[in-house]
């Protein structure tokens, strides 16, 4: 698990399973849903929205909302969101995204997964600190469930 800025969080996993599996892991809406937590309404596609509600216990009220920037089969998936815009109460439309990629490649082992957010450095000041600490932890979880929800859907 690395973290290279500020701006930018990286995480990565190998799971012992083929890039197809963990490719309908991460670009099917539902099974993508599952693993993260996420009742989600649209199916994923290139400058398309998709949203829902997050499903995790104690996020319930919070939104789901991305922008899907590229699909490139078995290799990268990519979205655009806010990062944990948490608050029912405040308005994100206005303020800058970050970019979330995911990026497949086969290792010995099986499916090498790397996850890296970028773009915290044009959040405003005084959410960035807290939104960058929440997202490194998020997906420093997230990596852990996409693994083992491939590992136990096989």
């Amino acid at each position: 698990m690395i973290e290279t800025s500020t701006d930018r969080i990286e995480k990565e996993i190998v799971m012992r399973a083929p890039r197809s599996r963990v490719w309908r892991a991460l670009t099917d809406a539902r099974e993508f849903g599952r693993w993260f937590r996420a009742d989600i309404k649209d199916d994923f596609a290139p400058g398309k929205p998709a949203r829902g509600r997050i499903t995790h216990p104690g996020y319930e009220h919070v939104a789901f909302e991305v922008e899907v920037e590229r699909i490139e089969p078995e290799r990268l998936f990519s979205f655009r969101w806010h990062p944990y815009a948490i608050d029912p109460t405040k308005d994100y439309s206005k303020e800058p995204t970050t970019l979330v990629v995911f990026e497949l490649d086969e290792v010995p082992e099986g499916t090498r997964l790397r996850v890296t957010e970028s773009g915290f450095d044009h959040i405003p000041a005084e959410r960035r600190a807290e939104a960058f600490r929440m997202n490194s932890g998020g997906w420093e979880g997230q990596v852990k469930n996409i693994a083992r929800h491939v590992s136990e859907s096989q």
